[in-house]
C-alpha cells in the first residue's frame, strides 16, 4: 500500500506528561513518527487530521473518556486503525475485554521497551500486510467481499455451509486475494459471531516467540518476561481464532498446535498448570500444503486437522468479472479517505484495469487505484491515467 513505504506515525494518547515525552522519544529513536494526546478527545481531533496514523498506542486509565471508551469509538469510526493498550492496572480480564472489542495488543506498566518494541512492529507490519482496513468498514455484520461472479458465489456458498458449524477450515489462496476477509466471514456466519475474533499472522512473528504469543507465558518464563501474559488461543475462548500463514509454521510449533486441535489444551511458556480453551481454528496458508506434507516439511495430521472444509479463494486473474465492481469500491472507499470526490473513469482505462494481470492480486489494485487518485489532475481518471507498466 502506498502508506507502508512512508515512515509509520504511531499516535500516542497519555494523560502524564512525562510519559507523553518519554514515549515519544523513543518511538522516534526507532525510527518511527509520534503524535501525542493528552486525551481521546484531543486523539480524535488529530485523528481527523489530514494523515491518519498507522497506529494508536493509548493510556486505559485517563480521565474522560478512558481507552477502552476510546477504543470502541476508534471500532466505530476507524475499524482497521489498530490499538495497542497499555495500563498500570492491567489483568487478564482487562486484557480479554479490550481484545474482544478490537485491541491488537494489550501491555501493562511499567513499560518493558523490548516487548513494547516487538508489540508495535508486529502491529504495524500485519496493518500493512494484511487486509485490516477492509474488515467491518461496511458495518459490523457487513464483511467487503466484493464480487457476483461465479468464481465467488462459490465462495459464498462455502462460507454459508461452514460458517454455522465448528468445523476448522483453511482458506487457500495467493497473497493479497483476501484470506482474512473470508475468515472474518466465516466467523460472522457462525454461532461465535458475538465472541473475539483473534488474528494472528503466523509468518510476521519470530520462530521463538510465537509459542508465547500464541499460548502466553508466566512471569519469569524467560529475559523480559516481567509479568504473566495470555496468549491468543486464551483471549480467543468462545470465539474463533484465524492462523494466517500457517504454512510457516515449524515443526516444533506443529505439534503444539496439533495438541490443541486434537484435546483443546495447551501451556503457558513457563507454566506448570494446563489450560483449555474452547476455541474454532481457521487458517490460511499461500503454501502448497499437500506438496509440503509429500516433502515432509508440514505435519500430515496437522493438515486433516486443519483442512476439514478447504476454502480456495481465487486470484484475481480468474474472476474478471468482478474487476468493475471491485474498482467501483474502491474509489468511492479511496476518495473519501483522501478528501476527493468520486472520479468517473473512462471507458478505456476501465478496459485496461479488467485485462490487467494483477499478480498481487486485490491489494495490489487497492495500491494503484489510490496512486491513480492521488495523482489525478480532473475528475476523470482516463487510459493515460493508469499506469499499467507497474503491475
Amino acid at each position: 500500500m502506498a502508506e507502508a513505504a512512508r515512515t509509520p506515525l504511531v499516535l500516542v494518547v497519555e494523560d502524564q506528561a512525562n510519559h507523553r515525552k518519554v514515549l515519544k522519544g523513543f518511538l522516534e529513536s526507532k525510527g518511527w513518527r509520534a503524535a501525542i494526546a493528552k486525551d481521546a478527545e484531543e486523539a480524535k481531533k488529530l485523528l481527523t487530521m489530514k494523515e491518519k496514523p498507522a497506529l494508536v498506542l493509548s493510556d486505559l486509565k485517563m480521565p474522560g473518556t478512558d481507552g477502552i471508551g476510546l477504543l470502541k469509538e476508534l471500532r466505530r469510526s476507524y475499524a482497521g486503525l489498530p490499538v495497542v493498550l497499555m495500563t498500570a492496572f492491567g489483568t487478564v480480564e482487562s486484557a480479554v475485554e479490550a481484545m474482544k472489542l478490537g485491541a491488537a495488543d494489550f501491555l501493562a506498566k511499567p513499560l518493558d521497551f523490548g516487548e513494547l518494541e516487538r508489540v508495535l512492529k508486529k502491529t504495524l507490519d500485519s496493518a500493512f500486510r494484511e487486509e485490516s482496513e477492509w474488515i467491518s468498514e461496511l458495518g459490523d455484520r457487513a464483511h467487503p467481499l466484493i464480487g457476483g461472479g461465479a468464481a465467488m458465489k462459490a465462495v459464498y456458498a462455502l462460507i454459508a455451509k461452514a460458517g454455522p458449524s465448528d468445523a476448522s477450515v483453511l482458506v487457500l489462496g495467493e497473497t493479497g486475494t483476501g484470506k482474512e476477509l473470508v475468515a472474518a466471514a466465516v466467523h460472522e456466519a457462525s454461532p461465535r459471531r458475538d465472541k473475539p475474533f483473534i488474528k494472528v499472522h503466523c509468518g510476521a512473528i519470530p520462530e521463538d516467540l510465537l509459542e508465547a504469543e500464541l499460548f502466553g507465558y508466566e512471569k519469569g518464563a524467560f529475559t523480559g518476561a516481567v509479568r504473566e501474559k495470555p496468549g491468543k488461543f486464551e483471549l480467543a475462548d468462545g470465539g474463533t481464532i484465524f492462523l494466517d500463514e500457517v504454512g510457516d509454521m515449524s515443526a516444533a510449533m506443529q505439534v503444539k498446535l496439533l495438541r490443541v486441535l486434537q484435546t483443546g489444551e495447551f501451556d503457558r511458556v513457563g507454566g506448570i498448570g494446563t489450560l483449555k480453551a474452547d476455541v474454532r481454528v481457521v487458517s490460511a496458508t499461500h503454501v502448497d500444503l499437500e506438496k509440503a506434507v509429500e516433502e515432509k516439511r508440514f505435519r500430515e495430521d496437522l493438515y486433516y486437522r486443519l483442512n476439514v472444509v478447504p476454502i480456495p479463494l481465487p486470484p484475481l486473474r480468474e474472476r474478471r468479472e468482478d474487476i468493475p465492481e471491485l474498482v467501483s469500491f474502491f474509489m468511492e472507499r479511496l476518495a473519501q479517505k483522501n478528501g476527493r470526490s468520486v472520479p468517473e473513469i473512462a471507458p478505456e482505462a476501465m478496459e485496461a484495469l479488467s485485462a490487467a494481470p494483477w499478480p498481487g492480486n486485490v491489494r495490489q489494485m487497492e495500491n494503484l487505484l489510490e496512486r491513480v487518485l492521488v495523482l489525478l489532475e480532473g475528475d476523470v481518471i482516463g487510459r493515460g491515467d493508469v499506469p499499467l507498466k507497474s503491475i
